[in-house]
């Protein structure tokens, strides 16, 4: 009796084993349905390992003295610009000055600059992501212009640039080379920390950045550029964080955190991902996949769908860039009938001379009638529509902007500066884009930065230096508000002491008195749908609880992005400003 139970316990202890094995047909139902499970399978990616961009070095001819090399195929980023390494050989005695430039379908990318003797020189052009080749030429005054054609690679998965090489980066992340037959979780361009570019454009399309190298082999201006990378808005990955984050990163608020907010963007150090499975690969490919972009102006329709939509079905954020079509038609009905029944009555009473003189005549008065209305209405100016959010660093004295301009230019407007710390953002798919891009000293856009007669939305991200601020004093058991942000203040909210406070309409440089709340607003941006809907996740900085000291105000005028010292006539416009107050003192 006791074999006949100890078989039939085997034979159980068997079958259960064969059912939980998986992979085979008898695995159970209940453990592949079950809720933990089909969580599980949700977070996992569908590839595996990364995907290498091997770039190889391309000999330029020889040009005299002067010796260069292109390095492809460059891994596109998502948006914004790819940064092309070119190296500089100057073998004479004498300084060289150089002009790199790359030709891509009728535009052209460009850079200057001056080579030492015996010196050998590297530089970066930041060619618009939209273009997937084009001809390198250099040029020296005296010597023959030497080029070289290319193409870059478009791969559309998750990106990362990798300051470091192979070895580092799959130490770093544990990750393998995957199959070609595989998808991979990311793909991986490898740079030297070194000769890194220094441009804040030259990161900011790629979905993630990491430093797969210990800190002190990175030079102190590239952590400059990628600490503003990351407080803009860009995923920013650490395998080796120095002993002190916060030399690197003043705003972070635990320096112990796995993930921590950034500004605009985000900072992962790699600590407790070592430890677990799936491990700090795993968390770069989540990284990859936060919100892509902080800002995405909006491109016209295809050429087949003109209509007064933009791309998605967008609304122009400038009713100047709509056609007053009612008006025209009126205009256009009333010469139909000057012309016909006007016509005939005028032959019947005047005879065919007058309608021939009468019918140019009345053409001219309505051409002129649509010249006059384009001059008095549409003018001879820039109209934009600006909006922005913008954190201030008081302590380091800058504005970290994350901006969407709308422009329509009644006659084209040639150029547009940006300095090293700024981004100019165009369409996902541009239409008549600038022709000339000129980067020796930040980015000149040169010849067609705005077509006539179109409209155009361009987003931009800016670190730049600024002393705006808001000031604040306790009087007579209230709060007295200065604005010194730069611009009429339209109103916000003030936390200090543990009390709300509203924040008065002021003009520039204006003193008011704030008005207590019982308790915090619920809306702090003030922003309408469509601007709003341009910005991804660029608003949930500012929306955070307002810790005690702290800002948010609604001001009018242009905003902080370098734009703004543009002639134009603003059509409306918002920008969110969060900060600290400074307390002023009697």
């Amino acid at each position: 009796m006791a074999s006949r139970a100890a078989w039939a316990l085997a034979v159980l202890l068997g079958a259960l084993l064969w059912t939980g094995l998986p992979g085979l047909p008898g695995e159970t139902a209940a453990l592949a349905t079950s809720p933990v499970a089909v969580e599980a399978r949700d977070k996992e990616p569908e590839g595996s390992g990364y995907r290498e961009v091997v770039e190889t070095v391309e000999p330029l001819p020889d040009s005299g003295d002067l010796k260069a090399s292109m390095r492809v195929v460059t891994l596109v980023p998502s948006r914004g610009y790819t940064p092309i390494q070119v190296t500089v050989h100057n073998t004479g005695g004498q300084p060289r000055p150089v002009r790199l430039s790359i030709s891509a379908q009728g535009r052209r990318t460009e850079r200057s600059l001056e080579v030492a003797p015996r010196e050998r020189a590297v530089a970066w052009l930041l060619l618009p992501a939209d273009l997937q080749g084009g001809t390198l030429q250099m040029d020296s005054p005296g010597l023959d212009t030497v080029a070289e054609g290319f193409y870059l690679d478009g791969y559309r998965g998750a990106r990362v640039m990798v300051l470091g090489d192979v070895k580092s980066f799959e130490a770093a992340t544990g990750l393998g080379r995957a199959p070609d037959t595989t998808e991979p979780l990311v793909a991986a361009r490898f740079l030297e920390p070194r000769t890194a570019p220094r441009e804040l454009a030259a990161y900011a399309g790629y979905d993630a950045v990491l430093v797969a190298v210990p800190p002190d082999q990175v030079p102190a201006d590239v952590w400059a550029v990628l600490e503003s990378y990351a407080v803009s808005g860009g995923k920013l990955v650490l395998d080796q964080p120095p002993a002190n984050p916060r030399l690197l990163f003043p705003l972070l608020q635990d320096e112990k955190a796995e993930l921590s907010s950034y500004g605009f963007g985000f900072v992962r150090q790699f600590h407790e991902c070592r430890t677990r499975t799936p491990g700090c690969g795993f968390s770069l490919w989540e990284d990859t996949q936060r919100s892509q972009a902080v800002v995405t102006p909006a491109g016209p329709p295809p050429r087949w769908e003109r209509h007064d939509l933009l791309n998605d079905g967008r609304l122009p954020l400038l009713t100047s860039a709509r056609a007053p079509v009612g008006r025209f038609m009126l205009l256009i009905f009333l010469f139909t009938l000057a012309v016909g029944p006007g016509g005939w009555m005028l032959a019947r009473r005047k005879g065919p001379l007058a309608v021939l003189i009468a019918v140019p005549a009345l053409a001219v008065l309505t051409s002129l009638g649509l010249v006059a209305w384009s001059v008095l209405v549409d003018g001879f100016s820039v109209h934009a529509a600006r909006y922005s959010f913008t954190l201030l660093d008081r302590e380091r004295s800058r504005a970290v902007t994350v901006g969407l301009n709308a422009w329509y230019a009644n006659l084209a407007e040639d150029g547009a500066r940006m300095p090293a710390s700024s981004v100019l953002l165009a369409p996902d798919d541009p239409e008549d884009p600038p022709r000339l891009l000129d980067w020796t000293n930040g980015l000149v856009v040169k010849n067609s930065f705005l077509p006539s007669r179109s409209y155009r939305e361009w987003g931009e991200i800016a670190v730049v230096p600024s002393r705006a601020r808001l000031t604040v004093r306790k009087a007579d058991g209230g709060v007295r508000v200065q604005n010194a942000l730069g611009a009429p203040l339209r109103g916000g909210t003030l936390k200090l002491d543990g009390h709300f406070w509203a924040l008065p309409e002021l003009a520039d440089g204006a003193e008011g008195l704030a008005t207590p709340l019982d308790a915090a607003p619920g809306e702090l941006l003030g922003l309408a749908h469509e601007p709003l809907s341009r910005f991804g996740d660029a608003s949930a900085p500012l929306v955070q609880p307002l810790e005690n000291g702290t800002f948010v105000a609604r001001l009018d005028g242009r905003g902080f992005t370098p734009t703004a010292v543009m002639d134009v006539a603003l059509d409306a416009g918002l920008h969110v400003v969060r900060g600290q107050a400074e307390e002023a003192r009697r």
